[in-house]
């Protein structure tokens, strides 16, 4: 390389640091502050420990979370336990929460970044306030509208690149401070549901699935002798065959179902020619599931459990058993009788309500009989032809009419005389 090319080299190596600092810039630039509040925590060590209370208000709309009995609950939804792991986050988010930007606004200019006072419609802040155990203000913490970071290119659908949230105007109390934190909170909403402890039962090892719908002729009852045996389908009648294919998806059902929000109460609408629909599944580790499904509203089924159980209390030994291999499978044995009888007390937790259940997760169960097994195939007569003609009449009726146009066709025109010679030839 001689002089002339480092040369080149390092001047393509000076433009391409300066562009790069440049972009670095502009795209930092909505960051940028001069004044004592940057990087200062909003909430002031918010203490968490004393919060028992949250009260989350927009609008009309209005959650509580509250603690009782040292258990977070969901107040609108009749203190249904609520998700500790997502109110503990929540929590350590918010005292944490510093400014990376921050400015005075006056109070005509609060409704364009959605911090307006409440009452003031749409352009109303979401507020949220941190209480402690006697409902005594600890903290408010206001949020506007989200901080949007622009990518400097023009939008794929065409029109400007409107950008994506990566922060969001926030102030606390009745500070006339807005701040600017690195952080959208898009999870922080009044939405009851969205807070709710979403453990639920977890169906494991299925053994039976029995569901017994309204209309007797579509229940149905499949069993298997080993957790990866085939199903097979109980008092079946003749012809009737499974189809593996359609009952593969009974072999994980409801081993991890959700649900998007609950009732009070474990009593399903419906009575005489509206009553739910039964689910029932025996597992290999000796649980019992019994499922009441109600009538379908809006791609959601509500839906009640019960569970119950009976584990052994003692583990039978094996033939010639040695004492060190017996001392291993005991250990292991109350280990795992542990295990269930914690899942039994969890899952017994949810006996006390209705879980509105998506359709995707239940359909699978709600096969009727008919849907369940293999489909007849209608086998073709000698002629290729099936017992129904393209019109659908009986292959019978078509017979019958060829015997008549043959018989038509042996008739002559001239009132019935036959002329056996053959014809002359011009």
């Amino acid at each position: 390389m001689n002089l002339k090319q480092l040369g080149i080299l390092l001047a393509l190596v000076v433009v391409l640091g300066g562009a790069g600092l440049v972009v670095y810039r502009n795209q930092n630039a909505s960051w940028k502050g001069g004044n004592a509040d940057i990087g200062k925590k909003l909430l002031d060590d918010l203490p968490v420990n004393d919060v028992a209370q949250i009260a989350i208000t927009q609008g009309t709309n209005q959650l509580n979370l509250v603690k009782k009995d040292d258990l977070w609950r969901v107040q609108e939804r009749h203190d249904y336990p609520a998700s500790y792991s997502q109110i503990r986050d929540f929590l350590l988010k918010a005292q944490g929460l510093k400014a990376v930007q921050s400015e005075i606004v006056g109070p005509s200019q609060l409704a364009a970044l959605r911090l307006a006072p409440p009452g003031q419609g749409t352009n109303s802040a979401l507020v949220v306030a941190f209480k402690g155990p006697s409902g005594n203000l600890i903290k408010t913490l206001l949020l506007g509208k989200p901080h949007l970071k622009k990518s400097g290119e023009p939008s794929e659908f065409g029109g400007e690149d409107l950008g994506w949230p990566d922060g969001r105007y926030v102030r606390s109390g009745d500070s006339q401070t807005v701040a600017v934190v690195s952080d959208p909170l898009e999870n922080i909403e009044p939405k009851p549901g969205a807070w709710l402890d979403k453990d639920f039962i977890r169906v494991e090892k299925a053994k039976s699935v029995e569901v017994d719908f309204p209309e007797a002729t579509n229940s149905w009852k499949v069993t298997r002798d080993a957790e990866s045996g085939a199903w097979k389908l109980a008092d079946a009648k003749p012809g009737e065959q499974l189809d593996a294919a359609k009952t593969s998806s009974l072999s994980y059902a409801l081993s991890s179902p959700s649900f998007t929000d609950v009732l009070p109460g474990a009593k399903l609408e419906g009575s005489g020619t509206n009553p739910p629909t039964l689910v029932k599944i025996d597992t290999f580790d000796h649980f019992t599931y019994t499922v009441g499904v109600g009538r379908k509203i809006n791609e959601e089924y509500p839906v009640t459990v019960a569970v119950a159980a009976e584990i052994p209390k003692e583990r039978a030994a094996g033939k010639d058993e040695k004492p060190p291999d017996k001392a291993t499978l005991d250990k292991e044995f109350k280990d795992d009788k542990q295990k269930l009888e914690d899942k039994l007390k969890q899952e017994r937790n949810c006996e006390n309500w209705t879980y509105l259940v998506s359709s995707w997760t239940m359909d699978p169960l709600l096969k009727e009989r008919s849907q369940l097994l293999v489909e007849k195939k209608e086998e073709p007569k000698k002629d290729g032809k099936t017992a129904e003609n393209a019109v659908g009449k009986p292959e019978a009726s078509n017979q019958e009419g060829r015997e008549a146009q043959n018989e038509a066709s042996a008739t002559p025109a001239n009132g019935g005389e036959t002329n056996s010679a053959p014809a002359e030839e011009p």
